[in-house]
């Protein structure tokens, strides 16, 4: 029998040692933040790649304390932003200012906005104007800022979490399309079941909670993205994420089946967001590489904010969510997870 490879070795090494302290982070995440075991799985999935992620959901529903703890247990430097109608762009960016120094010269000095941290809060991002919105947009793609026509690094890593009220609330705005492409997955916070309710309930009204401890500090995350893209994808994983995304396209011809459905469908960051996370999910499940079960359980949260439904379809009673189901289960031979 051939030896394996040493690489190949260190590889498996690597991701055995990072599985085992994922499951460390998890467990500390999951004290404070009790019950949402999906939820805490696609924000981390999205940390370990590299991203950003978009919580959706009704106030009340501990979208910001989790975003919180994830800021201690991952060690980072962490900054929240509170959206409102009135923020301006550089309220988030910072902005330059004159200064007179007792010698009576002049000179601008550039102060640093929220924005320059390590994980960076937007909470309820859609409150806020689209014009104050899209002040992100090149602090998530490019990780800088480019302010008086200077660019500026931000720090590293650097993730966004946003929290998201549903749009049907009063006062918020629609984020860009643009904007929403550049978040790795959209995280549904639903409420809790009653059991669960019933145990934050008894967690979080007594003399003392929980307290949630450092697990990762910035070098392990980084290396921790490293690995991630080196795990293996096997070659009929990699051709069902193309085959779905591509399903879900109304202009290709893999995707006429839904032509009537959609208005548009998710572009190449989708194909990349997927292949992305299916390998942080087989890592937080204790495996050396991912499978079909895995595309199918990210399908929904790579691509709901990738698509919109055609009037046609919204005037049916479509939904986003039925149509991924349907075409997962029609391409993969698998029922995409709710």
């Amino acid at each position: 029998m051939t030896a394996a490879p040493a690489g190949d070795v260190a590889l498996v090494t690597e991701i055995e040692a990072l599985g085992a302290k994922l499951g460390e982070a998890r467990a500390s995440i999951e004290r404070r933040f009790i019950g949402q075991e999906k939820v805490v799985e696609l924000v981390l999935s999205a940390m370990l790649c590299g991203g950003h992620a978009l919580l959706v959901g009704l106030p009340g529903l501990g979208k910001t304390r989790l975003v919180d703890t994830l800021g201690t247990v991952m060690g980072l430097n962490a900054n929240r932003i509170q959206f409102t109608p009135d923020l301006m762009p550089a309220d988030i960016l910072g902005s330059e200012v004159l200064e007179t120094a007792t010698d009576g010269s002049r000179a601008f000095r550039f102060l640093e906005g929220p924005v320059f941290c390590q994980l960076l809060l937007a909470d309820e991002i859609n409150r806020a104007s689209p014009r104050t919105q899209s002040a992100l947009l090149q602090a998530m793609q490019e990780k800088e800022v480019t302010i008086a026509g200077q660019h500026r690094a931000l720090g590293r890593p650097f993730h966004v979490l946003a929290t998201q009220n549903p749009i049907e609330q009063e006062g918020t705005y629609p984020l860009p399309e643009a904007q929403l492409d550049r978040f790795l997955v959209q995280v549904d916070v639903d409420y809790p079941t009653r059991a669960v309710e019933r145990e934050i309930l008894l967690a979080t009204t007594g003399a003392a909670e929980a307290d949630a401890i450092q697990v990762f500090d910035t070098d392990q995350l980084i290396q921790a993205q490293s690995v991630i893209r080196r795990m293996p994808v096997g070659d009929k994983v990699v051709e069902s994420i193309l085959d779905l995304v591509r399903a879900c396209r109304p202009g290709e011809p893999e995707g006429r089946d839904l032509k009537d459905s959609l208005a548009w469908g998710p572009g190449p960051r989708a194909a990349q967001a997927l292949m992305l996370t299916v390998r942080a999910r087989a890592l937080l499940h204790g495996r050396l590489a991912p499978s079909l079960d895995d595309v199918a359980a990210l399908a929904q949260a790579t691509l709901t904010h990738r698509m919109a439904l055609s009037f046609a379809a919204r005037a049916r009673g479509e939904t986003l969510a039925a149509v991924i189901s349907r075409t997962t289960t029609r391409i993969l031979g698998l029922e995409a997870a709710a």
